[in-house]
């Protein structure tokens, strides 16, 4: 049966146990799914359980089941780092050997100075925090100065806070881009990022206004065989940021968790082939990086109650695959993200369910299987298409 859609479906940060390197990054004991079932004494996910969930790893309220709908598996990552991008270009067939710079004391002078000379302001902050925090500490200091707010986390991130009626939304991504500009060679983080934000001292709440702006991929990924290829590569959510537009067709944004889930349920809806890259940003956002574990937990349930909706208007000749990026465990004791493996779900009527996939050695053999379901072949990892297809 010829496959004419794949839906690669990211459920960012949601790991599924530390990987063996864990310890290195801090990171021991790290499970995002399973540690935020226990914390919630049970998860109720219906839906995921019948696909084969609770097969991958132990997840409470979760069991395994005797015929699962989907093949499953679980894939560890290769690259050094555990950011969204070193993740989502694993996935894309883009392994890095070298991890992204981190700041935990702040950016150097050198970094600061030409930012301010650049921009023409000075910045508030200048260290790492807590997005959430970080506003409320700075935002009247800078509604009263106009100055920026610069900060990171353990991710390899520059993120700008600006208050909408400060900066204006399109000011503050011109700002941006020249940070972009500035952080290459040794300072060349992952992202640099747009934290637009609103209301009143004591009551700031970040916009949905948010913009990523990454490096370009250095090397080819599957997204670009398929596109120059002629193959579709529909971007939804936060991708075409991660990949600097590049080897993407077309792309749509999302506000959310709930509004990404309507708009790849109107992709489907539609006559569009190809591949669909999706990303749920709410799990890591809302709630992996702020420690709330019910949060977490209530948002796997309301994405487990629409799973009905997008199996009901998949096609014969579609697939989905349900992966994620990396961890971010709510139950740790930071807020930073989590060096896990990341679940594999793969389900549709072109492939068999029940098939165990095992213990991927890298996110990359998501790239050779794209590649391979599309008839096509790709340098790096290893396709499992051989093993789940029906004949």
């Amino acid at each position: 049966m010829k496959v004419k859609r794949v839906v690669i479906l990211v459920l960012d940060s949601v790991g599924v146990g530390a990987l063996p390197d864990a310890a290195k990054y801090g990171d021991k004991g790290c499970n995002t799914l399973g540690n935020t079932a226990r914390a919630v004494s049970g998860l109720n996910l219906p839906h995921l359980y019948r696909l084969g969930l609770g097969n991958i790893i132990a997840v409470e309220g979760v069991p395994a089941v005797g015929n699962p709908l989907a093949s499953f598996g679980k894939m560890a990552e290769k690259s050094s780092g555990k950011d969204t991008t070193t993740g989502h270009w694993e996935l894309a067939g883009l392994i890095l050997n070298r991890s992204f710079p981190v700041y935990p004391d702040g950016f150097p002078p050198e970094v600061i100075s030409t930012f301010e000379k650049q921009t023409g302001r000075k910045v508030l902050g200048n260290k790492a925090a807590s997005g959430t925090a970080i506003i409320e500490e700075l935002g009247p200091r800078h509604i009263e100065t106009g100055f920026p707010i610069v900060y990171t986390s353990a991710d390899s991130v520059f993120q700008i806070a600006a208050h909408e009626k400060i900066i204006p939304v399109a000011e503050l991504y011109a700002i941006c881009r020249i940070a972009r500009e500035i952080l290459v060679g040794e300072h060349a983080v992952g992202r640099v990022i747009a934290r637009p934000f609103e209301g009143l001292p004591g009551s700031f709440r970040r916009t949905e206004r948010r913009h990523d702006f990454s490096l370009t991929p250095p090397g080819k990924t599957v997204l670009d065989l398929l596109k120059e290829n002629s193959i579709n590569v529909t971007a939804v959510g936060k991708i075409k940021d991660i990949f600097d537009g590049k080897g993407i067709s077309n792309s749509i944004h999302t506000k959310g968790n709930m509004d990404g889930v309507d708009q790849l349920l109107k992709i489907l809806n539609s006559e569009r082939n190809g591949l669909i890259f999706i990303n749920l940003v709410d799990f890591d956002m809302l709630y992996g990086h702020r420690n709330d574990v019910r949060g977490y937990a209530r948002a796997l349930e309301k994405l487990d109650g629409r799973l009905p909706e997008i199996f009901n208007l998949m096609r014969d000749d579609d697939i989905i695959i349900f992966t994620a990026d990396h961890g971010c465990d709510p139950t740790a004791p930071g807020t930073d993200h989590t060096r896990e493996y990341v679940p594999l779900l793969v389900y549709g009527r072109p492939v068999y369910g029940g098939i165990n996939l095992g213990v991927r050695e890298t996110f990359a053999d998501m790239a050779a299987t794209v590649a391979d379901i599309f008839g096509f072949e790709f340098g790096v990892g290893r396709s499992f298409w051989s093993q789940i297809r029906r004949k």
